[in-house]
This record gives structure tokens, C-alpha cells and sequence, in this order.
């Protein structure tokens, strides 16, 4: 009989994917078990499992457009499912336009694809584009953000040349908006909303830079949290308050080990688990 994913955040590694070693230790380090769950195995062995987290990276190499192959895979009927049931899902620059792609965000309308991750569009350039960003949380009742407060600004990196959060229906943005589905902005380094690059280093409408469903329990976001979980990956050259910890952390190993700014998604989950 397999082995079942009993109480362990599950960590799906598509044909493709590149960031699912480190995503699974960002989970560990906050106390929680993590497993890598292969695309072709029994999607059954994910009843028990407590989260589930796509990675970025390449699924499928984005042919015809990233997430969109990933998307129709047997196993993604077996995350919507849990997702449905309330367990926490995240979605990880490709994990997000996988979830993008299959309906689960915004998840308004299971029936029809209201939401997009196109090209990015920037001032002077196209395609790939890798960086340190800033991002504001906002008010939500995401699971993957309660260790944030409203409002709270941090740096991330992001890595992609399909980020743009694009909505042709302005009513549907206008939804999303009202359930609070609106998780995360890129923003200057004072928080404050500017759609021009390279604040907003993609074209996203709205500076939308995370959505989750209206229940809260799934989250898409482009920016990688994994990439950040300790502070000796924060650029020294950052500025700030997170880089000035970087700065003056410099040749103290122990220092260096100390939390990034990333690792709030993960403890965020970790809280859930404990209230739970």
C-alpha cells in the first residue's frame, strides 16, 4: 500500500518545476514536515495531507503558455478538490499560473478562467525579468499572510516573463476587491501604490502581486517566498531595515541564519497548524 502524505505539507514537483528543494526546507524550517509529491503518483495519497504547495519554475517547459499544461494534469483535480474542503494551497510563481490556469484563483466563477497571468510589459524591455521588489500586504483573510500585519511592507524576489495579473472584466476585479481576495501589491519601499516600472516591475493590473480565493486558504503569488526565508539571501546592497540587518549581520554565521523575510508565508501556516 503507498505512502500517504498523513499530516505533512505535500510539495508537487511537475515535469519541469525548480524550486521544490528549497520550498520543502523553507517548510521544515518552521516546524512543519514537508514531502516532494510527484505528478504522476496516486493523487489519493494527498487525503491526509495537511497543505499543499506548488513551486515555481518551468512545469512542462511553459509550452503554450506557462502553467497551462500543469493545470490539466490528473492531480490538480485532486488539489482543487482539498482546496475545496478548506486546505491551505499555495502557489509559487509557476505554482500561480498553474493555479491561475485551472480556475482555483480567483475561483468567483469555478465555470470560466476570470483571471490571467500574461506577459510582463515594462518600460524598456520584455520577457524575463529577475528582482528584488517590494511588497504590501493587504487586508485579507488569507492563511498564507496572517503573520503579517495590514499594511506591512517587505522586500522579495521575484523571477518571471509571465507575471502580469491581467483581467479584461473590471467588475471582476471589482469582486475581488470587496472579498478582500487581494493579497498582495508591489509597492515602493514606503508602501505606497505606484503602477509605473519598475515599482511595478510586470504591468499587473493594480499592482496585484498575490490573489487569493475568497476563503481564504489558496493563495497565487508570483514573487518567491523560498528565496527569501533566510536573511543571508537579502542583498546586502538592498537598503532599508531588511538590508541593514543583512549589512550588519556580515560574517556572523549564526546571524546570517536568523529569519528573512520570506519565511512569514511559511510561519503563517505553521500558526494555522497550531490553532488547529
Amino acid at each position: 500500500m503507498p505512502e500517504t502524505f498523513q499530516d505533512k505539507v505535500a510539495i508537487i514537483q511537475f515535469p519541469g518545476v525548480n524550486c521544490e528543494y528549497e520550498t520543502a526546507r523553507a517548510v521544515r524550517m518552521v516546524g512543519l514536515e514537508a514531502e516532494l509529491f510527484r505528478w504522476n503518483e496516486d493523487p489519493h495519497m494527498l487525503d491526509h495531507c495537511s497543505a499543499v504547495i506548488l513551486p515555481g519554475g518551468f512545469s512542462y517547459q511553459d509550452r503554450i503558455r506557462a502553467g497551462v499544461v500543469a493545470a490539466k494534469d490528473k492531480i490538480m483535480g485532486k488539489v482543487s478538490e482539498l482546496a475545496r474542503e478548506g486546505r491551505p494551497v499555495l502557489g509559487i510563481c509557476n505554482g500561480a499560473q498553474v493555479l491561475v490556469e485551472s480556475g482555483l484563483i480567483p475561483g468567483i466563477h469555478w465555470e470560466r478562467v476570470d483571471l490571467a497571468l500574461a506577459p510582463n510589459i515594462m518600460a524598456d524591455r520584455e520577457g524575463y525579468y529577475c528582482t528584488w521588489i517590494y511588497l504590501r500586504c493587504e487586508e485579507s483573510g488569507c492563511v498564507w499572510t496572517r503573520a503579517f500585519r495590514t499594511g506591512e511592507v517587505v522586500p522579495m524576489p521575484i523571477a518571471h516573463a509571465e507575471g502580469r495579473f491581467a483581467i479584461t472584466d473590471r467588475d471582476v476585479l471589482g469582486e475581488m476587491e470587496k472579498q478582500g481576495q487581494i493579497a498582495l501589491r508591489y509597492c515602493t519601499p514606503a508602501g505606497e501604490i505606484d503602477e509605473r516600472f519598475p515599482v511595478n516591475p510586470n504591468g499587473s493590473v493594480s499592482n496585484i502581486a498575490g490573489v487569493c480565493n475568497a476563503e481564504g486558504n489558496v493563495l497565487a503569488m508570483m514573487p518567491h517566498p523560498e528565496r527569501a526565508t533566510w536573511l543571508r539571501q537579502v542583498p546586502e546592497d538592498l537598503g532599508g531595515p531588511w538590508g541593514g540587518k543583512r549589512t550588519s549581520s556580515s560574517g556572523d554565521r549564526n546571524g546570517l541564519e536568523a529569519e528573512g523575510p520570506g519565511m512569514m508565508f511559511f510561519s503563517s501556516l505553521a500558526a494555522k497548524e497550531v490553532d488547529e
